[in-house]
């Protein structure tokens, strides 16, 4: 496949001239699940089940064990390298994600969230893929555009949808400024000295590269595709101090990764710029080339709302030719829940992931340090977007407790079982996750307990295949374990998701409890961590399932909870669909008329329940 340097070498009618995976009928229906593909697979791991449900006897990377743990810092020397490690490139690769679909199906995903594959700028460690400096290859470290066109149709034959992770907002580091690094000043420009070369030194004119002068410049000097290459495609106003400030957070430098200059004009009559034009081509080039299902747009708070409209429309009418109707569009978005849904209905984008309080409600609400209500007002609040019921929200919000970034929890940032004991209470977290509104998203390493200690991005951006920055504090073994009891507990729990359409896009309502039968009301702290039975009802079609986690770590609790009292009539009997531990709690539980109508669940330590009628 030919390595194209400018738009014009595309053939669109070539490319989409065949069949196309068509898009999901409704995205609520599915988890996702997100993966950095430098820290995901090498395919080189020993013993590991492929996708054809077979042991991998060859490979160099033993699995796991918990003998193994620390084993990178047993003394200083090793532990600096093992943490030096986690700022580079460790080997994660396409192929390597290709051998592990059989995985991921087995463990219940039904789509996948992949970090960005393209092309980085060569001399800098971006193995984040956030840097990009071609934007029409692949970052040949991953692979090459072949294997993500194989990476796709592997996981299309697994029942499995692909959205890739793309950047509008910014390229990589591939120019520098005259002297030195500028901060944004009152939307001042800054002189450049040049675009980088493939050394990263900024030598080369700031201006469309003549390969005939320079034809070691290609790939790896300046950016491309060459319509990217003219001064108008970069704002130059230098990085970002004031991250809440408009139009600063719109026109500066995400750090060292360069602003693109997406156009101007109000949001009915915005004017898109030469590079913003590009862009869209190029993103309809990768669709048209691997067949993917959605893309998430990174740092779309940063971007012109009449940009972010514009490539929303010109996406969905490219894939919508294509016979892929629901294509999404999913806008990570900080600066709180009215900026997120306010730059859904005025841009047209599908879902926002990344509104602020969601990860930290959930997480902190099993371990018992938020109010349930706090959690569940989230979705709640239709008035906040103008909405006459809370159903909105099953299809327009992406929910996790765990990603890459953190950035909630500034300088302590670590994966949810870094606390003391919250492995028991990780179930429970995800049964919040996947049986309350929101599209559910988990982060690869969850299904293995991963504890991303140590305060920094790298510690939470461990890898699966071992390597030089293996989890755990390990290097050389692998965690493609699916006797992991962590994994067959999440297969478990998302086969049941699966199978009950209420669990996916029934009504939510956080439910008052009781510890006498008489006295009801909602589950609070009082004068420490909360320890209590929280429960809440999905209604879809009149059908009621009762969900219950129990945030004590180490004992059952009881409590009465409320039901739909016009849906349920005394005596009716509760089964229970799903637990964590069928040794505690009744099989069966009859409606009594109690604040309404209520049923009483015992819940084991630290778990999670469905209850509903057959």
């Amino acid at each position: 496949m030919n390595n194209p340097k400018s738009l014009r070498e595309l053939d669109f009618r070539a490319l989409t001239n065949r069949p196309y995976h068509t898009s999901p009928l409704a995205w609520e229906d599915h988890t996702l699940y997100f993966l950095l593909l430098d820290r995901f697979s090498d395919g080189q791991e020993q013993g590991y089940i492929d996708n054809d449900g077979n042991p991998v006897p060859g490979g160099t990377t033993l699995a796991f064990q918990s003998t193994d743990a620390g084993n990178a810092v047993q003394n200083e020397a090793d532990a600096q390298l093992w943490r030096e490690a986690g700022t580079r490139f460790v080997g994660g690769t396409l192929r390597g994600l290709i051998s592990k679909m059989g995985y991921l199906k087995r463990l219940g995903v039904t789509a996948i969230w992949i970090s960005p594959v393209f092309k980085q700028v060569a001399a800098q460690e971006s193995y984040h893929g956030y840097g990009i400096q071609q934007f029409l290859d692949v970052e040949p470290r991953f692979g090459t555009r072949d294997e993500l066109v194989e990476t796709v149709k592997t996981a299309h034959d697994h029942g499995i949808y692909v959205i890739l992770d793309i950047i509008l907002n910014h390229t990589g580091d591939v120019f520098a400024y005259r002297d030195g690094q500028p901060v944004y000043d009152r939307g001042r420009t800054y002189p450049v000295a040049g675009y980088r070369n493939r050394l990263g030194q900024p030598t080369l004119p700031f201006a469309p590269v003549d390969l005939a002068v320079s034809p070691g410049e290609w790939p790896d000097g300046a950016v491309w595709p060459e319509e990217l290459q003219a001064p108008e495609t970069f704002t130059q106003r230098g990085k970002i101090q004031n991250w809440d400030t408009a139009p600063e957070f719109c026109e500066g430098d995400f750090e060292s990764l360069k602003d693109v200059n997406h156009g101007s004009g109000p949001l009915d009559d915005y004017r898109p710029s030469a590079a913003l034009n590009a862009l869209c081509e190029v993103f309809k080039y990768w669709i048209a080339l691997t067949d993917v299902d959605g893309f998430r747009i990174d740092t779309v708070k940063h971007m012109d709302l009449g940009a972010t409209r514009f490539f929303s429309a010109v996406i969905k009418e490219f894939t919508a030719s294509l016979g892929k109707e629901n294509f999404y569009l999913i806008g990570e978005i900080t600066g709180g829940r009215q900026r997120a849904f306010e730059t859904l209905e005025l841009t047209g984008l599908d879902a926002a992931l990344g509104i602020d309080d969601i990860p930290d409600k959930l997480e902190y609400l099993v371990k018992g340090f938020r109010n349930p209500n706090e959690y569940f007002r989230l979705f709640r609040n239709s008035e906040l977007v103008q909405k006459e019921s809370h159903v909105w929200f099953r299809n327009r919000v992406v929910t996790l407790f765990d990603d890459h970034d953190q950035v909630r929890k500034g300088s302590n940032k670590a994966r949810f079982c870094a606390d003391s004991g919250a492995n028991r209470q990780l179930i429970a977290a995800i049964g919040l996750n996947m049986t309350t509104l929101g599209i559910p998203c988990l982060y690869y390493g969850t299904e293995q307990g991963f504890d991303g200690n140590g305060g920094n991005d790298r510690y939470i951006r461990e890898t699966m295949f071992g390597g030089e920055f293996g989890a755990f504090r390990s290097r050389e073994r692998h965690f493609f374990d699916e006797d992991n009891p962590i994994f067959h507990e999440i297969a478990r729990l998302l086969a049941f998701r699966k199978s009950h359409l209420t669990l996916r896009r029934g009504r939510q309502y956080l439910r008052q409890i009781s510890g006498n039968g008489t006295n009801f009301g909602l589950p609070m702290m009082l004068d420490g961590p909360m320890r209590s039975v929280v429960a809440w009802s999905r209604i879809f079609n009149n059908i009621e399932f009762v969900c219950a986690i129990n945030t004590h770590p180490d004992q059952p609790s009881t409590a009465w909870v409320t039901i739909d009292n016009g849906l349920n009539r005394t005596g009716e009997l509760f089964d229970r669909l799903f637990t964590t531990d069928a040794s505690v709690g009744s099989a069966e539980i009859p409606v009594e008329a109690r604040n309404g109508k209520a049923i009483a669940l015992t819940l084991p330590a630290a778990g999670f329940v469905v209850y509903g009628k057959r």
